[in-house]
């Protein structure tokens, strides 16, 4: 497949990542809007280092944050709590940061975001997890801090890893604020792998049994 980012048209092989320099807001809405309903290109914005990046998913990206959010929804479920999420969703402030989490969950606010077609961080609340799968390229966590997401989860090589905003920037934490009393970051890789290697059904229910 032939790489192509342009105001016209993005296409991306699967696996690659493309970074634009000297970038502006309307530049990032002009790609928001070329791209169309190609979720597996995701499009990052950092007003404060002007710059863009595009990626594009593969399949072991695909298969492990489409486990993670399922993991967390049966986690969810078995609490008995209530939730909204997304997946997957453009989160956009003050024509500042843009960021396409690949699954994102509103726990505390999930009513004030029903029915929403669009997320606008300057008027809509954050979510209160935001989950990113690391596969082909790495997450930017100043762009999160900019759209004020208070737990960001980062998926990699095998590893769960847990960012607490706190005043000014995020803190590497053992335990979720999500989900203080489960080991989320020791027990959920292990399901997710096991998605992967054995089928997402099979861990899936191994997980709900164990939980």
């Amino acid at each position: 497949m032939v790489l192509t980012v342009s105001p016209e048209r993005i296409q991306l092989p699967p696996g690659s990542t493309v970074t634009l320099h000297y970038q502006t807001c309307d530049d990032y809405e002009t790609l928001l809007a070329s791209r169309r309903d190609d979720a597996a290109i995701k499009i990052r914005f950092n007003a404060h280092t002007q710059q863009i990046s595009l990626m594009a998913s593969m399949a072991g990206h695909g298969d492990r944050s489409r486990t993670l959010a399922n993991l967390v929804t049966a986690l969810l479920r078995h609490q008995n709590r209530d939730w909204h999420g997304f997946n997957p969703v453009t989160l956009k402030c003050l024509r500042q940061a843009g960021a396409e989490p690949d699954a994102c969950f509103y726990i505390q606010n999930w009513q004030a975001v029903l029915g929403k077609e669009r997320i606008d961080l300057s008027t809509d609340p954050s979510p209160d997890l935001a989950i990113k799968v690391d596969l082909t390229s790495s997450t930017e966590l100043e762009v999160y801090q900019m759209l004020a997401v208070p737990e960001v989860w980062i998926y990699r090589q095998g590893q769960l890893n847990i960012h607490i905003f706190t005043d000014s920037s995020y803190d590497d934490r053992p335990t979720s604020l999500a989900f203080p009393t489960v080991d989320v970051k020791a027990l959920l890789p292990q399901y997710v792998e096991r998605a992967w290697a054995a089928g997402s059904s099979v861990a899936q229910r191994e997980f709900e049994q164990y939980s």
